[in-house]
């Protein structure tokens, strides 16, 4: 049976969530606007754009304003983060075994597809993953399950045949509600912050392969 493995980025390949915090402070900082690191912990970690900013804001935001926002947003997160663009511990070694024993591998991120570029070049992802989605692929972002069930598809087979990495309560839950088993990345959240996963790691050094493909 061939099994699959499907990565969430932030957090999950590497650990990007400080960076996003220093962009969306300067970011709402220049609109007189002051998030504790706990309200960005509950509000914004795994998240989408859309959701933050409305939430923040306080009114829906969405269409143009929406797209305007996220692009200066995310334009300042790629600026401070180019420089320091650092894999989690192992996960090059583990992403490369996996590809030994020809795993089909994919990413599905909720933030914007010039981040995911941005990350990808540089650790030389792309030639690795059959599947790449990023949040202009989907209508619906987590915890709706369309960016795993849209990874499936590409990846030609069932969810049940996947085990997806995720480290945010809604990127579990999307996983969960695909019908895959989770692997969950506490670069951001305790155990008990998330809902409850299959294994648990804090990063990929002394991850087994097995362990991994044995879930399915």
């Amino acid at each position: 049976m061939q099994k699959a493995v499907i990565f969430d980025m932030d957090g999950v390949i590497c650990h990007t969530n400080p960076f996003h915090s220093m962009a969306f402070k300067s970011f709402f900082a220049k609109r007189d606007m002051f998030p504790t690191e706990e309200e960005f912990s509950q509000h914004m970690y795994g998240k989408s754009n859309s959701y933050i900013m409305s939430h923040f804001f306080g009114r829906k935001i969405d269409g143009e304003e929406l797209l305007q926002l996220e692009d200066e947003k995310e334009s300042l997160f790629r600026e401070i983060y180019e420089t320091s663009i650092d894999p989690i511990a192992g996960y090059l070694d583990f992403l490369n075994g996996l590809k030994a024993r020809n795993v089909t591998t994919g990413v599905a991120t909720s933030a914007p597809m010039a981040n995911l570029k941005l990350i990808g070049d540089k650790l030389n992802l792309f030639n690795k993953m059959e599947s790449v989605l990023a949040s202009e692929h989907v209508k619906k972002h987590k915890p709706d399950p369309e960016v795993y069930l849209k990874s499936a598809h590409n990846l030609k087979v069932k969810p049940s045949q996947c085990v997806v990495f995720e480290d945010s309560f809604s990127g579990v839950t999307a996983a969960i509600n695909a019908g895959m088993k989770v692997v969950g990345v506490l670069s951001s959240h305790s155990k008990e912050e998330l809902p409850i996963c299959d294994l648990y790691i804090e990063n990929y050094k002394s991850l087994h392969i097995d362990s991994v493909l044995n879930l399915i």
